[in-house]
């Protein structure tokens, strides 16, 4: 069966940070990433890479969390049916995280799921915009 998806580029990558202040200032000052947005009530600093985004958030405090520095990487993805693309990864036992829902990304909000690789790292499938 051929997947009803295509991984068309790299949306974006979150990364939990102790220092969130030092590392902001080491993608902008050093590295010259714009900042683009902004959420403060839960901590989430947006920066421009290209055509792709960085995306800074706190490391939790949760000691189990503690070794993980990767929250999850967003892949964008064109299919012609969102819904057929996430029964497709049910049907190959792919674990989905959560509900579909509307997310901001490097393209603008759009569609999205997140699911579980086997290595147990977590995947961001985000539509693509029409004409993207």
């Amino acid at each position: 069966m051929e997947p009803p998806l295509k991984i068309a580029e790299l949306d974006h990558v979150v990364l939990r940070c102790r220092d969130q202040k030092r590392s902001l200032e080491f993608y902008t000052a050093l590295l010259g990433l714009k900042e683009e947005r902004r959420i403060e009530q839960i901590g989430l600093i947006q920066l421009r890479a290209g055509n792709s985004m960085i995306d800074l958030v706190p490391a939790p405090e949760d000691k189990t969390e503690s070794g993980r520095n990767l929250d999850h990487f967003c892949l964008g993805v064109e299919t012609p049916d969102f819904n057929s693309m996430i029964e497709y990864l049910r049907q190959k036992s792919v674990e989905i995280i959560g509900e579909p829902a509307l997310r901001y990304g490097a393209r603008g909000m759009g569609r999205s799921v997140y699911i579980r690789d086997p290595e147990g790292n977590v995947i961001e499938l985000k539509e693509l915009p029409p004409g993207a």
